[in-house]
């Protein structure tokens, strides 16, 4: 009896002993490496549905089921690129334990759709890999490019949001509704002396790369000269054509852009951006630089520049020696000044350039009039002097100026209209 109780007990604790050690066993096993939350700020990233109110200015913060290897966290192996064009956004990355926090170096954009991305490279620190994943995620707000040196909302006032142009004067200006709600308000100006001014504004337009966008709503009721006949409109200048321009015409048959461009001797001169109705290009009678006219009825013209929200873009590429013109996102002009005839000092062009000198005309960025109060060029013109009421001011609104030194893709122009049209 009392060896088979030993025996019994021996059994007994051998069992004991394999169950004891299975269970260590179980327990010491690496753990899968999985993703347990990720959020941007307080936004779930790991929903059944892609978020779309991410902060721009958010971390986002990812938590693992176990510890993570730091050395395999890198920007080779977590990734966040913009959805539309595929470009990547710089990020910081650190690790701690089983935390991952991914910061981006700059503001994402507003309103842009961006993909998360984690490869399979990523390890546990017990050698476990994760298996790869992406993850989709809106910004707030409307769509607006990366990379705006300078942007006027008129958000009952002029000062830039972004960079520090803010205004310097703002003469007889009204901030009212805009072209729909989310735009907010927008700068109305009344035709006879209304007018922004913009301190060293030859700093936002003296590069290479280039591109402007705004809205604007040219009214033409009581816009006449001193005639009683209808009047151009001078929605901004930045001393003029020493500087840029860009004007409705009267009768709103076309408008312009007059840009100065720099040459590679130090010279510089003026070029118009001209886009009448019935436009042509070289292929139909139009200057041999003049590479693309999209030929619009006066009718057509009209119905987009009078009394009409119209989103404007102009982009100058100094790589491609190229300028377009873009309305409602759509090309409507371009010139390529590779294409000038041989021996022009234009096919040497190295950038646009201011080039104004004072008392004519002074460094002012102007919204409202041709240039600033400053200026004296035109003064005595009765289309052109700022103290003359039935010169060429502009009447009507202007809304989301923004100034890029880069030229916007056709893409993001095409969002950025999609997201703010009324």
């Amino acid at each position: 009896m009392k060896r088979k109780q030993i025996l019994l007990m021996f059994i007994f604790a051998i069992a004991t002993s394999a169950m004891i050690f299975q269970g260590c066993k179980k327990d010491d096993e690496p753990k899968d490496l999985t993703l347990a939350t990720l959020l941007a700020g307080t936004v779930d990233l790991n929903g059944a549905t892609s978020p779309n109110t991410v902060p721009v200015d958010a971390s986002i913060v990812a938590t693992f089921s176990t510890d993570i290897d730091a050395a395999t966290v890198s920007a080779a192996n977590i990734k966040l690129t913009q959805d539309y064009d595929n470009t990547d956004v710089q990020i910081n990355i650190t690790a701690s334990g089983k935390t991952m926090t991914i910061t981006p170096v700059s503001e994402l954009g507003t309103g842009t759709l961006y993909k998360l991305s984690f490869s399979g490279a990523i390890m546990s620190t017990d050698a476990k890999p994760l298996t790869a994943f992406d993850r989709t995620f809106t910004t707030i707000g409307t769509f607006a490019p990366t990379g705006a040196i300078a942007h006027w909302n008129f958000e009952d006032n002029a000062n830039d949001i972004i960079g520090t142009y803010n205004s310097s004067a703002a003469i007889d200006v009204a901030y009212v509704a805009g072209r729909n709600a989310s735009a907010g308000k927008a700068a109305s100006f009344n035709g006879t002396t209304s007018i922004i001014e913009i301190p060293n504004g030859d700093v936002l337009m003296t590069t290479p790369n280039f591109t402007i966008s705004f809205w604007v709503k040219a009214k033409s009721e009581g816009q006449v000269n001193e005639n009683g006949d209808p009047k151009g409109h001078f929605v901004m200048g930045l001393g003029a054509f020493y500087g840029f321009q860009f004007e409705i015409f009267g009768g709103y048959d076309g408008a312009k852009f007059a840009i100065q461009y720099g040459f590679e001797n130090g010279q510089s001169g003026a070029e118009d951006m001209w886009f009448p109705a019935l436009a042509t290009d070289a292929s139909n009678g139009g200057w041999q630089g003049w590479d693309f006219a999209k030929s619009l009825t006066a009718e057509q013209m009209i119905a987009k520049l009078k009394d009409n929200w119209l989103h404007v873009t102009y982009t100058y590429d100094g790589t491609a020696k190229k300028g377009t013109l873009y309305y409602d996102s759509e090309k409507m002009k371009s010139f390529d000044f590779n294409l000038w005839p041989e021996g022009d000092l234009k096919r040497t062009v190295t950038g646009m350039k201011y080039a104004g000198t004072a008392p004519d005309v002074v460094n002012e960025l102007a919204f409202g009039f041709v240039q600033s109060r400053a200026g004296t060029m035109w003064d005595a013109e009765p289309w052109g002097g700022y103290d003359i009421a039935t010169a060429n001011h502009f009447r009507g609104q202007l809304d989301d100026v923004r100034i890029f030194h880069k030229v916007l893709t056709t893409t993001e122009i095409q969002l950025m209209y999609n997201s703010e049209k009324p």
